[in-house]
């Protein structure tokens, strides 16, 4: 695998993630402000069911068909039967449970659009295998042409049925149509001849490597959920809207970076895994730039969320200001969790894997039991978050110190730069918008300021990943001259 292949394997997944993530984030302002805050709040408890469903079909399986060096035909035909019958399964359960949901949450009209919602299952055991595909040959300019296509198809269906007064529906209608979508494009694309047969011997093989990455991700998303969860019985739908939509904002940008990083690197480093030299070099790499280029990103999102929400979603939104704020410094350290799990993964220790996440859910569950019966109020909640953030840094880090010997105290090191100067950013952004302006005079204003703030900051400090990305920038520009 040459550094060209994954240069422009990242390229494509980066223009992927942005691309998708910023059409996202645009229809999503124009649904907000069409529909109600509790609506979302109904839409993030189904999701939470089939996210929960979909796990079993797109984790586990699609790492170990990505991670695993010899992958054939039968093999992807095989991982399809098998997810294909585990969908069946879970659709059967949702759609049995979807009453005794409703009444436990007191929403008696969720049960018809959860049983619709969960129909994304049955693409979804194609489109692992399809992404599985993809992700060996580092040919994302196929997931960027299926991805987008699906979200501008899902978005404008999206807002129709909201204009037309469709409330829930328009959002269910939504987040199907997407993996649908996703499905179709991508079946005419992606080169995938799946046969009409199953090698059980094949599939207990891969099962042993993604047995541990599937129970991983299930105790992960239903972690990642259960704040979810709580706020959504404890308090009213509307809560839930405001803390999702909270949480919503960073996510989306994160997720453009980290998407990418998690897609590329773990290929990328797997094709590598004898090299652990080389592997420590790219997950330094990763971190590092990763570092550079979100912490600034979450330090001006919490620094400019009150004239943005005012903006963008009008007043109505406002109360998920404080939870887009604990959101971003949260979000910010997700590339070094994903760079140290994805090097463990790569090197072949889904064991490992598994019991750091054992580890992390377990305090992370006492500190959310602690802020759901110490303190009545959902911020707290959402507070855990944070120091499950800050200790787990530690807990990821720990055994890449002998696997790949990338100890955490280099990887502090390597980050600690790009950290410090988005903490001196956030603090002139904040104090920028104490001025007595208008929403988006205030918006454009602080948004300068900072980024003149960071970049002057990494200029005189001579940081590594600005040098970096201004030598990229200079070879780019003597090419463009060299052409024209």
């Amino acid at each position: 695998m040459s550094k060209n292949s994954i240069s422009k394997g990242f390229i494509w997944k980066l223009l992927e993630r942005f691309g998708v993530s910023g059409i996202q984030f645009i229809l999503q302002i124009i649904l907000a402000r069409l529909l109600d805050p509790a609506h979302y709040g109904v839409l993030s408890i189904m999701v939470i069911f089939t996210t929960l469903a979909n796990v079993f079909i797109q984790n586990g399986f699609n790492t170990a068909l990505i991670q695993n060096k010899d992958v054939d035909e039968d093999d992807y035909s095989s991982v399809f039967w098998v997810s294909l019958g585990i969908a069946g399964a879970l659709y059967a359960l949702i759609f049995f449970a979807a009453p005794l949901i409703g009444s436990f949450y007191e929403m008696p009209d969720i049960v018809a659009p959860l049983r619709v919602l969960a129909l994304m299952l049955f693409p979804g055991a194609l489109n692992s295998v399809q992404l599985a595909k993809v992700s060996r040959e580092m040919d994302f300019r196929k997931v960027f042409y299926s991805n987008i296509g699906a979200v501008i198809v899902s978005g404008s269906v999206g807002i129709a049925i909201a204009l037309l007064g469709g409330g829930l529906w328009a959002l269910v209608a939504q987040s199907m149509l997407n993996v649908f979508v996703a499905c179709i494009v991508m079946r005419f694309t992606v080169k995938l001849k799946l046969r009409l047969k199953c090698n059980f011997h094949r599939v207990k093989i891969l099962f042993a490597f993604g047995w541990k990455l599937l129970v991983s991700s299930l105790i992960d998303t239903l972690y990642q959920d259960l704040r979810s969860l709580v706020i959504g019985k404890k308090y009213d739908s509307s809560t839930l809207g405001y803390y999702n939509r909270g949480k919503q904002f960073p996510q989306f940008m994160v997720n453009a970076i980290n998407g990418a990083v998690q897609s590329v690197m773990l290929p990328a480093m797997s094709a590598k895994q004898d090299d652990k030299a080389q592997v420590k070099a790219m997950m330094r790499n990763s971190i590092t730039m990763s570092a550079y280029v979100i912490f600034p990103m979450m330090a001006g999102l919490a620094g400019v969320a009150t004239p943005l929400v005012q903006l963008l979603l009008t007043d109505k939104w406002l109360p998920c200001v404080p939870f887009l704020q604990i959101y971003c410094f949260s979000f910010a350290f997700y590339p070094v969790h994903s760079c140290n799990l994805q090097a463990i993964n790569a090197v072949g220790r889904s064991d490992v894997f598994l019991k750091l996440e054992i580890i992390k859910k377990s305090y992370g569950l006492i500190a959310l039991i602690i802020a759901v019966f110490c303190f009545d109020s959902p911020i707290a909640i959402a507070m855990t978050g944070i120091f499950t953030t800050v200790i787990s840094c530690f807990v990821n880090s720990y055994p890449n110190k002998k696997l790949i010997n990338y100890s955490y105290f280099e990887q502090m090191r390597d980050i600690l730069p790009s950290f410090a100067a988005s903490l001196v950013m956030f603090g002139v952004v904040l104090a920028v918008g104490m001025l007595p302006l208008s929403p988006i005079l205030l918006l454009l204003l602080q948004i300068i300021t900072g980024i003149a703030v960071y970049v002057a900051i990494s200029a005189i400090t001579k940081m590594k990943p600005y040098l970096t990305v201004l030598t990229m920038l200079k070879t780019m520009l003597r090419r463009k001259k060299g052409l024209s």
